[in-house]
């Protein structure tokens, strides 16, 4: 046999398993293309200022250019990635703890989908501010430590053209590859957004995945979506409710990431819902979903029997006419928000398991005997299941 054999990643592979190939990419002819085509964009739009035609950039990265044009910035000004004072940066992480809860089983998950990619996580609030870094970050390379930090501002105001700033501007998942961003100085990075929205309707952050002088990844748009969608549905899992109502349109197949999820309390007021569950039931951003009975064309009682008696899906209407396939489930947690019974939708059991026993080792400050009885487990399945010694 001929040919260069594959090279395998340093260690010994488990039982049982495929050796794990690092695959050795290149450029391929369109990406080459699609980079003189970005680079013909940016002549017409950052140097002629001139309007363009669709083929050459997606719509929402020519709106982010003409923004940072109209507050001033030019593409050849040098930046600095700057941080915000300690307790700002602070406060910023105290302020957003559900988020960051939420957010760390579906980072490490996502981190092994891309583990030979030399892309990482930054998960940043609502205004652009990071709040956690995950990843094979290289230090010694200041494109890569420059933005990986706690703290630093990655909002469009400050830096441009990115994943994050257009993603918290258009609220829309995004990919952007190189001189796609704004200024010459980040022309060496390629990343994919998507918003996270809260179980209010409102946007609270953004997932970012973003590589420095890599190949073109354009999958991560897809990946970096469903991970929000799972950290939207921790975060409203996470809520209050006695009930949780799981949509789907009849004939879906329950139990990934596009399920809605409907939080009730013991008297049938809507405490939480994730963005599917908003667009089924014609809930807009902001408003105050109210009452079951108010969605749903059936008593409460009903959905509570169901849940009790294990019944499966039922066929439900709703007062506009259309009808929902709804799974109905008690939260044996009671009003505390999802702990025992209720798994989060696109979320691996052990990631969930995990997530929760560290959440109660912090409530509990560290103190394992007091987490495990809290849990109701052993401190040996807290030790086992941290991977503690």
């Amino acid at each position: 046999m001929t040919g260069t054999p594959p090279i395998l990643q340093p260690g010994v592979c488990p039982a049982n398993t495929v050796p794990i190939v690092t695959p050795q990419p290149q450029p391929s002819v369109p990406q080459q293309q699609r980079l003189a085509l970005i680079e013909q964009a940016r002549k017409a739009v950052l140097e002629s200022r001139t309007p363009i035609s669709p083929p050459l950039l997606a719509p929402w990265v020519e709106r982010s250019w003409r923004r940072c044009l109209d507050i001033g910035l030019e593409p050849r000004q040098h930046i600095t990635f700057d941080t915000v004072t300690s307790g700002a940066a602070r406060h910023a992480i105290e302020a957003n703890q559900p988020l960051l809860r939420a957010a760390a089983p579906v980072i490490q998950s996502l981190s092994r989908a891309m583990a030979h990619t030399r892309y990482f996580a930054i998960l940043t609030d609502a205004r652009g501010l990071v709040i956690d870094v995950n990843g094979p970050v290289d230090r010694s390379d200041p494109q890569a430590a420059n933005i990986a930090r706690v703290g630093v501002d990655l909002s469009e105001r400050a830096v441009g053209t990115t994943a994050i700033g257009t993603t918290l501007a258009d609220l829309q998942p995004v990919w952007l590859h190189r001189g796609e961003h704004f200024f010459d100085d980040t022309s060496v990075y390629s990343c994919a957004g998507a918003p996270i929205w809260g179980p209010d309707g409102q946007c609270v952050g953004m997932l970012d995945l973003t590589g420095v002088n890599v190949l073109e990844q354009p999958a991560l748009k897809h990946l970096v979506t469903q991970s929000a969608r799972s950290i939207e549905n921790a975060l409203t899992l996470g809520q209050p409710h006695r009930l949780l109502l799981c949509l789907g349109w009849p004939g879906h197949m329950p139990g990934d990431a596009s399920d809605g999820l409907v939080c009730v309390d013991t008297d049938g007021q809507i405490t939480a819902l994730n963005r599917p569950a908003a667009d089924m039931l014609g809930v807009v951003a902001g408003m105050t979903p109210g009452h079951c009975s108010e969605l749903f064309a059936v008593p409460v009682e009903t959905l509570f029997d169901a849940a009790r008696q294990q019944r499966g899906p039922l066929e439900v209407p709703l007062w506009s006419g259309l009808r929902l396939s709804v799974r109905a489930q008690l939260n044996v947690g009671g009003e505390r928000g999802a702990v025992h019974g209720v798994v989060g939708h696109g979320l691996p059991l052990k990631d969930v398991e995990t997530a929760m026993i560290r959440k109660a080792v912090d409530d509990a400050r560290g103190n394992v005997k007091e987490a495990a009885r809290a849990l109701g487990i052993s401190r040996a399945t807290v030790y086992r299941k941290l991977g503690k010694r």
